[in-house]
């Protein structure tokens, strides 16, 4: 790494994009990477610096670059819940199964955290799998269940998640759904729109 990409590691980190577009005419490399091998757009995304991303993604900055911890600018918009900056970067056609050290894509943290509006805009506006199973054997809605507050926010995910398809049959590792989960919470808002969406979900019988 040389002083430049140094230049335009630390601008795409503070948001600089003056210095961002000085870095890159001056010839530092648009996915330079520092020790941790984290590229300026993953810096630019960690920190939601939106118009940074955009300046680095016109240039040609990779949404799928990988750090030492698996994060990449696309995956780290599940954690942040930024909006604009998954849409920025949606514009880079980011690989949508790419996973995090966790074997997760970007909707599984995001609906852990409770960021209602960016898993309502992850899923009406891309194709990502709503029923993926990362390596602890958790759905999105597993983990929005299981690790979330039983909140609001964390309903609000639930509903979005069921109404996108999501399975609530799909059991984690041990055979406990997310319903059961709810239930050994406390979660009473949440036990309900899985009761009902399982109900949903079973063939209709045809009386005669």
């Amino acid at each position: 790494m040389n002083a430049l990409d140094d230049s335009l590691l630390a601008a795409a980190a503070h948001g600089d994009t003056v210095a961002v577009r000085a870095a890159l005419a001056a010839g530092a490399r648009v996915d330079a990477r520092d020790a941790r091998r984290r590229t300026p757009l993953l810096h630019a995304a960690r920190h939601d610096h939106v118009a940074v991303a955009r300046v680095l993604l016109a240039a040609g900055a990779d949404p799928n670059a990988q750090d030492d911890r698996r994060d990449s600018p696309w995956l780290v918009t599940g954690v942040t819940g930024g909006v604009a900056m998954m849409r920025a970067l949606l514009t880079a056609g980011p690989d949508l199964t790419l996973t995090d050290r966790y074997g997760g894509t970007a909707l599984i943290p995001a609906a852990e955290r409770g960021h209602v509006a960016y898993v309502r805009a992850v899923l009406a506006e891309t194709s990502i799998d709503v029923d993926h199973v990362n390596r602890l054997g958790w759905t999105a809605l597993l983990e929005a269940v299981i690790l979330g507050t039983g909140g609001r926010a964390h309903q609000d995910v639930v509903a979005l998640l069921l109404a996108a398809g999501a399975d609530p049959d799909l059991p984690d590792p041990h055979g406990a759904t997310a319903l059961h989960h709810a239930d050994r919470h406390g979660l009473r808002e949440i036990a309900t729109l899985l009761r009902t969406a399982a109900l949903d979900r079973r063939p209709r019988v045809a009386h005669r």
